[in-house]
């Protein structure tokens, strides 16, 4: 604890250590190992400021959920510097990159795929997460592939989707890095092959 001499770090984000606290826990022990007090004794502040940013425990997954949401849809985020055909590229490959095939991450992935099950707001993130994905996904394939319409660009994105989860599943399985390349190949054909 500072002592009046002693500045207080005013520039730390203590709901973003919060939301940290909350990932960490929930890729470790699940659901169940996430309590408001599990999350202060992680995030090493006050149970009391835990319940300043979140008034329950549905809230503060939620939140942790949107947190996982952002990064994904950082996936399909499009570099501008980049030619259309290069931005889907760097998009179907970008699910191999290392912070996503991080074991706290799969173990997250895997989490948010069964929280859908258990709370209907958890599902309705879910759902809302995946739309916000395929919606990016399809636009990069449709700014790629100018020469499909909208309806077979949605399917295509929908497809690959499946193809990226079926991906990072087996990544959290410890399976081969050759199936994962391959998996990724398959991206790379349905969204370029006619």
């Amino acid at each position: 604890m500072p002592s009046a001499a002693d500045p207080v770090d005013v520039s730390v984000d203590r709901e973003a250590l919060i939301l940290d606290a909350a990932l960490h826990l929930l890729a470790q022990r699940g659901i169940s190992g996430v309590s408001m007090r599990a999350v202060a004794r992680e995030a090493d502040v006050a149970l009391g400021l835990v319940n300043y940013y979140y008034t329950d425990k549905v809230g503060l997954i939620a939140a942790a959920l949107r947190r996982i949401e952002e990064a994904d849809l950082g996936i399909v985020s499009p570099d501008p510097d980049l030619t259309p055909r290069e931005r889907l590229l760097a998009a179907l490959h970008r699910i191999a990159d290392p912070e996503f095939l991080a074991s706290d991450y799969l173990a997250l992935r895997l989490q948010l795929w069964s929280l859908s099950q258990a709370d209907p707001e958890f599902a309705r993130i879910n759902v809302q997460a995946q739309s916000r994905y395929r919606k990016g996904l399809t636009k990069l394939i449709r700014q790629a592939r100018p020469d499909l319409d909208a309806a077979e660009c949605a399917r295509r994105a929908a497809d690959i989707n499946v193809v990226q989860n079926g991906v990072w599943l087996t990544a959290l399985l410890g399976l081969d890095k050759r199936s994962i390349q391959r998996g990724i190949r398959s991206t790379e054909d349905l969204a370029f092959d006619d």
